[in-house]
């Protein structure tokens, strides 16, 4: 049985980020179009892979689950949460293209507001979610069922799979790595992320470094 679950790892990830954004906004400086330019950029990634992840959730992970035993009431639950980070999510992306456009301290403020939001019910959300579904990945660990959420799951472009691997690695434990790579041969995880990851290591992973 491994450490963490690949799932709990993206969700390191997503706390990463939102710990990075806030950090960023509240150190905002008036009229810096080149660092809005940048966290909006980072912006869109992050949304990107938020919103893949709980979507995906729902039309594949949730199946699976029921099929492990996972009661449909608490992935019901489950999705009412989604639907609350969902408009969270939709306040943010709004606040951030504000931001793009008016580079103001004012509006930096303002996305910094709603990203709390975002990360409040989020963080709820990963939360609960993890208490009660994190069992049941370690516990069914290689069982067809997840085998087979997995293939579901990789069926993305490379472009996608190595941004995906790049953001979700970028940060990461040692833990948290090898859960997201333990299930990638080593050859195709050095490609994808290699080749498909380097627009997200030129564009996205520099906003952090600053």
């Amino acid at each position: 049985m491994g450490e963490m679950s690949m799932n709990k790892a993206i969700h390191a990830a997503v706390r990463r980020d939102l710990d990075r954004f806030l950090d960023a906004l509240e150190r905002f400086q008036d009229g810096d179009r080149g660092r809005a330019e940048q966290l909006a950029t980072a912006w869109q990634n992050f949304d990107a892979q938020l919103t893949r992840h709980h979507e995906g959730e729902h039309e594949i992970a949730w199946p699976a689950l029921e099929r492990l035993g996972v009661s449909p009431e608490l992935l019901a639950q489950l999705d009412s949460e989604h639907a609350t980070m969902a408009t969270a999510l939709a306040s943010t992306r709004t606040a951030m293209g504000t931001l793009r456009r008016t580079a103001t301290a004012a509006d930096a403020a303002s996305a910094r507001t709603a990203m709390q939001e975002l990360q409040r019910v989020t963080i709820e959300h990963l939360d609960h979610e993890e208490a009660e579904i994190e069992p049941v990945y370690l516990q069914n660990e290689g069982s067809p069922e997840l085998k087979a959420m997995g293939r579901e799951f990789a069926k993305v472009t490379p472009s996608e799979g190595g941004t995906f691997f790049a953001w979700a690695l970028d940060g990461a434990s040692p833990a948290e790595s090898a859960a997201i790579t333990g299930t990638v041969p080593k050859p195709v995880l050095t490609v994808i992320a290699g080749l498909f990851g380097r627009t997200y290591r030129k564009t996205v992973a520099p906003t952090w470094r600053v």
